[in-house]
This record gives C-alpha cells, structure tokens and sequence, in this order.
C-alpha cells in the first residue's frame, strides 16, 4: 500500500482513540448534540480503524508465512502449507486495500440526504410522456426493492398516459448518494403503441435528483423573494381537492425557479412541500454552477449531471440498456424497468470511486 494511504489509515487510528476519550468525558455526555455528532464520527472512524488493523495483521501473517516457507525446506508439508497461508493472506490483503482505499475517498456530505427525483417528458410527444410513466414505475419499484418511501409531490399527466412532468420525494438510507447519477437526459428507442408500420421511435425524458435539504435551509431563503400563488388542484383527488384553492405554486424572484404541490388537501401543508422542492432546486442550481467551474477544468467521467447531457438508451427491441458514461452494457432491459438497477447503480459507483482514487494518485505524486 502506498505511503499516503498508510499515513492517512494512521491517522484514523489516532483519531480513534481522540474519540473513544471524549466519548468518555461527562461533559460531552451531558450534551446531546455534541455526543451525538462524535458518536456518528466514532462510528465512521471504528469502521475504517478495525480494517486497517486487520490489514496489519495479515501483513504479519504473511511476513511470518514467507519465513516459515524458506525454513521449510526438505518439509514438503509444511512448504505447502506456508504456500497455503501466503496465498490466502495476499489475496485478502489485496480486498482489504481496495476497500481502504474506498473507504478513504472524499464524502458528499449530501449522499446520506433524502431526495427528489423530477421527471420530465422531452423529445417525443406523447411516447416521451409514457416513457416517463415507464421511468416513474422503475424508480419506484426500486425505491420498493430498497425499501426507501416514495411519494408524488406533483404531477401533470398528459393525455393519452404517462407524465409531462412528475415530482417524487424519496425517503431513504442513502438515498441521495445512490440515485445523483441518474440525473441527465435518458434515451428510449422502441415501437410505440400509436405506431401502426412497427417503425421504432427515438424519445428521451429528462430525470434530475435533487438532495433534500434540511430545514435550516429552507428558512434561510428571504420570504420577500417569494411570490406565492395559489389555484385549483386538477386531477384525481376526490370533490375536496378540485373545489377549494388547496394547489400551492412558490416562484423565488432572484432566479425565476418555481415549485408547485397539489397532492394534498391541506394548502397549508401543500406550501411546506412546494418550499422543500424550490429550496432543493435553488440548492441544485448553485452546485450545477459549481460543477460546471470544476468542469471547466477537467472532465468528469462520470458527468456533470447536467439534465441536457444523454447518458443512458433503453433499447427495447435489443432488450439492451447502455449507460454512455461508463460504457455499461446490460442485456436485460425488462428486468432493468421492473426496478432491478442495482448492476447500474453500482458501475457508476465504481466509476466515481476509480476517478477520485486516480486524483488522489496525482494529487500525491
């Protein structure tokens, strides 16, 4: 393992036992807030701690595998099994800092957040709209899969099925860091229903995942910036819903950007949701201008998440998903839309992973 690495690892040991003392003090116990945030980096720090020191201790094992192997000569068995235990301890050791190595990567701080994942209908017409609905039901079959809550925030059908647009909020461990990379332009090429020569039809939606951010957030935005409009809900909900102004719409004035929710009864509760979105939006604008500056200096392999950029085709006559970014193939396409996008998820992970160790390659050279 590189000497960085080992310096950093080192480090999580000392901090280890920093954090044990603390944890320890009367002082810290008393208060809650404090306990609690040394307790989450007590947690973090343990994990990565225990498997440094499982990394040294097979680093020992093997050392003393390699004597016991030169002093075993005219010992076939006991050349064997030296040959044994250098063989187990060098492939676990080469596991233990693949994961170390992960597990030292750099943290968005927002992976842990919930999320709202917006989906619009593009290029199409009404077959972008279905496909929407398809890409609404394989998002939420996963949420299903996951075990992570998903609810419609808002929603605006179009006529012959599907959505123009649709709004979720999903609730979830990690949710946020396991569905960023899903935000940009998704690509369906298929026969639609309307087609009656069985010609295949090129569409695309847009998705965007915005990390949900926490109340302190939202009540920094200045109320004088808002315009708050109110309206009638359209759409199944039942006589109350359509018949009183329940539907909030928020505008933020500075940027223009604009969130809406009708899916509940109570305007008052609906305006909690809209504000949720537009400061999820407003949060998102301000990390796609940061992400843009970055990338103005090096391109990012897995993309800037820009919801223009076309990063996947689902190709239903070849069965086929392709994923641009990391040149991903999967020929099981209907398995993919009933939810089971954990092979796709997991690529882009590695992705990312492998880029950020190759900066902190260079970073450190």
């Amino acid at each position: 393992m590189k000497a960085f690495f080992r310096q950093q690892l080192e480090r999580y040991a000392l901090r280890l036992g920093e954090l044990e003392f603390l944890l320890s003090r009367e002082d810290i116990m008393k208060d809650m807030a404090q306990f609690l945030v040394l307790s989450r980096e007590h947690s973090e720090v343990a994990s990565v701690a225990d498997r440094w020191s499982r990394y040294g201790q097979r680093e020992a094992d093997l050392a003393a595998a390699r004597e016991l192997l030169q002093a075993s000569a005219g010992e076939p068995d006991m050349a064997l099994m030296a040959q044994e235990e250098i063989d187990a301890a060098s492939s676990e050791l080469g596991q233990l800092e693949s994961e170390l190595q992960r597990m030292l990567l750099p943290k968005d701080p927002d992976d842990t957040r919930n999320a709202f994942m917006e989906i619009r209908a593009g290029t199409g017409g009404d077959e972008s709209a279905l496909f929407a609905g398809d890409l609404l039901r394989m998002y939420t079959r996963y949420c299903e899969r996951r075990g992570w809550k998903s609810e419609i925030i808002s929603e605006s059908a179009s006529e012959l099925g599907g959505y123009k647009e649709v709004v979720l909020r999903i609730e979830g461990p990690h949710v946020y860091g396991d569905l960023k990379f899903e935000s940009g332009g998704h690509r369906v090429q298929r026969v639609p229903a309307t087609e009656t020569q069985g010609r295949i039809h090129t569409s695309a939606c847009t998705v965007a995942v915005l990390a949900e951010p926490d109340e302190s957030v939202v009540v920094q935005i200045n109320p004088a910036d808002l315009r708050i409009d109110t309206y009638r809900a359209s759409g199944a909900g039942g006589q109350h819903i359509n018949k009183t102004d329940s539907a909030v719409r928020i505008t933020h004035l500075p940027t223009g950007i604009v969130a809406e929710c009708q899916d509940d009864r109570s305007q008052h509760r609906n305006k909690a949701k809209a504000m949720q979105v537009l400061s999820a939006r407003i949060q998102e604008k301000d990390r796609s201008e940061r992400a843009a500056k970055d990338a103005a200096e090096r391109k990012s392999l897995i993309g800037s998440g820009d919801r223009s950029d076309r990063i996947r085709t689902y190709n239903f006559p070849q069965g086929r998903l392709s994923d641009h970014r990391v040149h991903l193939t999967l020929y099981k396409l209907l398995t993919i839309m009933e939810g089971d996008l954990d092979d796709v998820v997991h690529a882009l992970q590695a992705a990312r992973a492998a880029e950020q160790l190759a900066e902190l390659e260079v970073g450190t050279a």
